[in-house]
């Protein structure tokens, strides 16, 4: 237990200082491909992250020998949308909140592009509806409608890449290249290096995270599906949490969020084509639970992002949401 206990942590660690390296690595990648502030965020450094949690995806539902193992893969896809909407989001607000005074902010107002998120959360919210409607009905070529969602995640990588933006004025200026930190403009060769080699760090963390979190759980007797729904996917999200708390931190909230509303629209799609590929696709009571508070988060964000005023305290209540589902899950499989 000790050793568990000590790698849990250890591992905690790795993923917060690898991305550290990260995103200072993917901010320098954006700018030698002259991509946007936003599109850094939703593309690159989504992508990035999000590859640990779809390869946990892959290997579940592709070479999973029972249904249980394959469960986990569809459980997955679900989980990590409803972190990254609720958790994620509270984590930015939290961020901005406690850091509003350093960061010399005269109210607690997310400067972002509103109507891009906005538009962000609808494109999210209309694909999330047909993934849970899918999950609710049973017919024989429901798996080709995988490729219906690997395209919609390819036509949204389009739509940012054309998109340009910029930076609002405080967030132009990149710190130094933690690899080259005396070169002002360092080469594209050691700014991939240094991104690949951390992105390798946040996977490996990330995996050795989960196993550990995974034996806590059995070590104090809890229920696996309570651990499968509730912790697991809290801690295969983690790296783009911390992603945007260390982005809220050095005042680029535009990235912070970007990065977030990237790896929910990965999470609506990529896993979930797979899962459709190599499972029946059929929800029980927690996932249809699961896609409801999802859905219900993003309709809140939506509203907020198109009046165009979002502001950190209306951002920290939506964690709780995360909590009425842990709730109704320790109900369910306790009763």
């Amino acid at each position: 237990m000790l050793l568990t206990c000590f790698l849990f942590l250890v591992s905690a660690g790795a993923i917060y200082f690898a991305c550290e390296y990260f995103v200072n690595g993917v901010e320098w990648f954006g700018r030698k491909l002259s991509l946007g502030a936003t599109a850094t965020g939703t593309v690159l450094a989504a992508f990035g992250t999000a590859l640990p949690e779809s390869a946990v995806t892959f290997v579940a539902v592709m070479f999973g020998k029972t249904p249980e193992a394959k469960d986990i893969g569809v459980g997955a896809a679900l989980g990590g949308p409803l972190v990254l909407a609720t958790i994620a989001y509270a984590v930015v607000g939290f961020a901005l909140f406690l850091n509003q005074r350093r960061l010399k902010r005269a109210d607690d107002r997310i400067r972002v592009d509103h109507k891009r998120l906005a538009r962000d959360q609808s494109w999210f919210l209309g694909i999330f509806v047909v993934k849970v409607g899918l999950g609710l009905v049973a017919f024989a070529w429901k798996p080709w409608l995988g490729v219906l969602f690997i395209a919609s995640y390819g036509l949204y990588v389009w739509r940012e890449m054309r998109d340009d933006d910029s930076a609002p004025e405080g967030e132009e200026d990149l710190e130094p290249l933690k690899f080259r930190p005396g070169v002002l403009d360092p080469s594209m060769a050691w700014v991939a290096t240094q991104t690949l080699l951390s992105l390798v760090v946040i996977a490996i963390a990330s995996r050795t995270f989960v196993g550990q979190l995974e034996a806590i759980g059995e070590a104090f007797a809890l229920s696996p599906h309570l651990v499968a729904l509730v912790l697991s996917p809290v801690a295969t999200e983690l790296p783009e949490t911390v992603n945007a708390l260390i982005w809220v931190r050095q005042g680029k909230e535009r990235l912070a969020l970007a990065n977030i509303s990237g790896a929910m629209m990965i999470q609506a799609t990529i896993p979930s084509s797979l899962a459709l590929f190599a499972t029946p696709w059929l929800f029980d009571a927690p996932l249809i639970v699961a896609g409801a508070i999802t859905g219900v988060a993003v309709v809140f964000l939506w509203i907020m992002f198109r009046r165009g005023d979002v502001s950190a305290r209306w951002l920290m209540p939506i964690g709780l949401l995360y909590g009425v589902f842990a709730a109704y899950v320790a109900w369910h499989f306790t009763t």
